[in-house]
Order: C-alpha cells, then sequence, then structure tokens
C-alpha cells in the first residue's frame, strides 16, 4: 500500500450503519456536540454561557450568599438550619471522596463522624477532667479518625461492591453498640471496668471551641465556623480533584481491574480514600460537638447516615456542587417538612409532577385526574350519608385547598385504626398496579391515588418523624428516574 491511499475519501455509511454503535466509539461523547448545538433560544444561550464559568466561581458565589444569612436574619432557628445543613455538606464532601470519586460503597461512615464528636468530647469536658485548646484538640482528633479509617480501610481493600458494604456496616453498628454500652468497658474482661462513653447518657457538659483564651459561644459564631470549615475543605477537595489522586480514584472508580493494569496502586488508593474521607468525618463531629456541647451514641446511627447519602445520591456522587445543591434540598426539605400544612403541600406537589412525567399522553393524564377527583367527591357524599362520624374530622392545612380537601378526601374523627388499615391496602394497591397495564393500569390509578390522600391525611400526616422521611425518599425516587446520575452529576460514560 502506498502512500496515495490516504487521499482516497472514505466510503459514504448507509443511514443505518451511520447510526449503528460503532465498535471503539463513545457514542455518548461523540453526541455532546450535537447536543450543545440544540441549545436554542434565550435559556440555550444562557446555559451555554453557564457551562464556560469555571466551577470554583459558583463555589466563591455560594460562600458570599451563605456569608449574608446571619446578617439577613436574626432567627436562631433559620441560623441553626443554616449551620445543620452546612455540617450535612461537610459531611457529603467526605463521604463524595470514598464513595463519588474512589467507588467505595462505606455503610460505616457516620461512626468516623460519631468518633471525632467523642474524641472532641473526651478531651474538652469534665469527663476526664481534661480541657484542651481547641487548636490542639482538632487536628488531634482529624489525625486520630483518619488512622481509625486506615484501620477499617487494611482489612477491607481487596474487598468491592457489597462485600465491602457489609464490612463497614458492621463497622458502624458496632460502634453505635460499643459508645452505647461504654459505662462499663475494660480490656478483655480482665481490667476493672471504667465508664468510657458515659454509656446511653452520653457525655455532657462539653466544652465550647476555646481559640487563644477566647470562647466561641454564639450560634452565629459557629455558624461562620462551619462556613469556613467546609469553604476550606472544599478548596481542598477541588485540590486533590484535578490532580493525579483525584483522577486515579475515579479511574479506580470505573474499573480497578483495568485501573491495576494500569499500574495504579489501587490498594493504596483505596486506603488514601477512607483516610481522608474518615479525617472530614471527624472534623465535622468535632463542630457538632462543641456547640451541642454534649454527644450521643444514637446522634450517630442509621437515620444520620441515610440522610448523608440521600444528599450525595441527590447532587449527584463525585460532584462538589452537588454535594452543596443536595445538602440545601434535602435537609430544607426536611425541616419544611416537619410542619403538617408544609408537609402537605409537599405531598400533593410531588403527587402531581410525578403523574405529569408518567402518564402520556395528556389525555390520559386528564382521565386520571378528573376521575380522582370525581371519584373522592363522590365517596365523600357517600360516606357523609351513611357514616357521619367519617368525615368529621379536619384536613392538615387550611385556607382554600384546606376547604377543598374537606369536601373531597374523608377524615374520620378517630382515624389511627382505620388509618392502619388502608395504609396496608395501599401496599397492595401499589403492587397491584405494577401487574396491571394499559387501561386496567389507568383506571386503578384513581382509586389508588385517592387511597394514598386518605392514608396520608389521616395517618402519615400525624407523624411527622417518619413521614418527613418518606416523602423525602419518595421525592429521591422520583428525581432519580428523571434523573439518575443526580442533579448535578455526570452520566456514566459507556464503551460500545
Amino acid at each position: 500500500m502506498d502512500g496515495d491511499d490516504r487521499d482516497i475519501p472514505p466510503i459514504p455509511a448507509s443511514p443505518a450503519e451511520a447510526h449503528a454503535p460503532r465498535v471503539g466509539v463513545d457514542e455518548w461523547v461523540a453526541s455532546v456536540a450535537e447536543r450543545r448545538e440544540g441549545y436554542s433560544g434565550v435559556l440555550g444561550r444562557a446555559r451555554s454561557e453557564l457551562e464556560r464559568v469555571p466551577r470554583p466561581v459558583f463555589y466563591a458565589a455560594f460562600g458570599v450568599a451563605a456569608a449574608l444569612l446571619p446578617a439577613i436574619t436574626s432567627d436562631g432557628y433559620i441560623v441553626r438550619v443554616g449551620f445543620d445543613t452546612l455540617l450535612y455538606m461537610l459531611l457529603a464532601l467526605g463521604l463524595n471522596i470514598t464513595v463519588g470519586y474512589a467507588g467505595l460503597l462505606d455503610l460505616g461512615y457516620v461512626a468516623f463522624y460519631g468518633f471525632g464528636a467523642y474524641g472532641y468530647a473526651m478531651l474538652a469536658s469534665p469527663k476526664f477532667g481534661i480541657h484542651w485548646n481547641t487548636l490542639a484538640i482538632v487536628p488531634v482528633v482529624v489525625i486520630a479518625t483518619a488512622i481509625l479509617g486506615l484501620l477499617v480501610a487494611l482489612p477491607s481493600r481487596r474487598l468491592l461492591g457489597d462485600y465491602l458494604a457489609i464490612v463497614t456496616l458492621f463497622f458502624g453498628q458496632l460502634f453505635v453498640a460499643v459508645y452505647t454500652n461504654g459505662e462499663r468497658m475494660s480490656l478483655f474482661g480482665l481490667t476493672r471496668s471504667h465508664d468510657v462513653t458515659g454509656g446511653p447518657n452520653g457525655i455532657p457538659n462539653v466544652d465550647n471551641f476555646n481559640v487563644f483564651g477566647g470562647r466561641i459561644g454564639s450560634l452565629q459564631a459557629y455558624y461562620y465556623v462551619a462556613l469556613g470549615v467546609f469553604l476550606l475543605v472544599l478548596l481542598v477537595v477541588f485540590l486533590i480533584d484535578t490532580s493525579r489522586t483525584g483522577r486515579a480514584w475515579k479511574s479506580l472508580r470505573e474499573d480497578p481491574l483495568a485501573a491495576e493494569l494500569m499500574g495504579m496502586p489501587v490498594n493504596r488508593l483505596k486506603l488514601i480514600a477512607f483516610a481522608a474521607g474518615a479525617a472530614v468525618a471527624g472534623l465535622a463531629g468535632t463542630l457538632f460537638a462543641a456547640l451541642n456541647t454534649a454527644v450521643f451514641a444514637s446522634d450517630f446511627d442509621v437515620p444520620t447516615l441515610i440522610i448523608i447519602y440521600a444528599i450525595l445520591i441527590l447532587g449527584g456522587a463525585g460532584s462538589i456542587g452537588g454535594v452543596i445543591l443536595g445538602a440545601l434540598v434535602v435537609n430544607i426539605s426536611l425541616e419544611v417538612l416537619r410542619t403538617p400544612g408544609h408537609a402537605t403541600w409537599v405531598f400533593y406537589v410531588t403527587i402531581l409532577a410525578t403523574l405529569l412525567m408518567a402518564l402520556r399522553p395528556w389525555r390520559v393524564l386528564a382521565l386520571v385526574l378528573g376521575g380522582t377527583v370525581a371519584f373522592g367527591y363522590a365517596a365523600h357524599a357517600i360516606v357523609a350519608a351513611a357514616w357521619p362520624r367519617g368525615v368529621h374530622g379536619s384536613p392538615s392545612v387550611g385556607g382554600w385547598f384546606g376547604s377543598g380537601l374537606s369536601g373531597w378526601e374523608l377524615h374520620p374523627s378517630n382515624p389511627r385504626l382505620i388509618g392502619n388499615i388502608t395504609f396496608i391496602a395501599l401496599v397492595l394497591a401499589v403492587l397491584a398496579l405494577t401487574l396491571l397495564s394499559g387501561w386496567k393500569r389507568w383506571a386503578a390509578m384513581i382509586p389508588t391515588l385517592y387511597l394514598a390522600g386518605f392514608v396520608w391525611e389521616n395517618r402519615l400526616v400525624v407523624e411527622p418523624s417518619i413521614t418527613r422521611l418518606i416523602l423525602v425518599g419518595v421525592i429521591l425516587i422520583v428525581l432519580m428516574n428523571a434523573r439518575p446520575q443526580g442533579l448535578l452529576g455526570t452520566a456514566r460514560v459507556e464503551i460500545v
């Protein structure tokens, strides 16, 4: 073959061949330019311009906006919610290193958070008569937590997926069990028992942060401390993300075998990821203990772990901006859902949004919504005539929306028993929907939706501590179906 063959133009492919998957070619990456060219109108141009802005600009803008919160409001509740949100951001940032970058499923992460909180409490409380300076305690606790993460990772470095999750989950539950029963601890039963953790009573009277003789005692001051710590850790994580270590972690996440074949120290990368994530969690624990001035093992159990993972999944694993957005959405939603009236609005809006995304064509959506409204008013009229006590209750929300619900939904005067029964019926009805198709499913949706409203009004709304977690879970399911990679996450690249 001579050099003139390079000038021969390629043979045009047929339309079928042009759209068929090509071996060794990333179709997703190849279509990025086409999708960007599809941006049109004002929103399209705005999206194109936003993509050109460097990511640190958005992080700096968030820092400025967050710093203005205590200046805008003096409401202690709002500032406390802001502090808790920053704390969750910091925790999710540490988990993002282990799960989002390195791809290691760590279900014992919250134990590092508790270890940091207890470590600070032991070194800054009357428990052992130790009252170190904060500038001495925080580095010690962070380093100790990183070492603990390293020790947990050592026997787990050859495990992946479900096996790694089981080992780390065992570690998390072991932490709760040991610290809950730590009022009588001995060395394998060979020594006299000592009260180390306070058991279920925890460690009270923990010192506030004490820097150069000045005590940080106000909520606003802790808010700014948490903001400063978060922005500092965010900067460090961003620099790691753009470094060789960050790129190696992502290679490990995508394919550990391929990363090892390319000469990457896979086991060492796992150990570093665990230690770094644990260190960030321990740092967050010191903030928690100093502000609350008490620590209890129950504060570091599975519900806290679920919230942190919900933040990471919603925002997008591997995305720093997703950590910020996910924490804002999840924690603020949890606070909004504490009020029955606000939770009711969120519930019905979520139901409506799900129907808008799931039902096509539009006439089906109109039939299901119209049928549900008609079914409700008919059921209310029949029950009011046959069983007046079935409509003596009141809706959980007021105003015009509550007035509409009072004439549409049933509100028995004693709803607890019937609420439990209908909750089971709702679960069975939802399972039945998965077995139906076509017009049968659409027809079955009408009583199922009404049953969901009844269960909400008469059972779930009176249990806000449980209901808000359920509702946040439903919101996550809806969003993950619409965008599996999270709000700001990157879709997985597939080679076909």
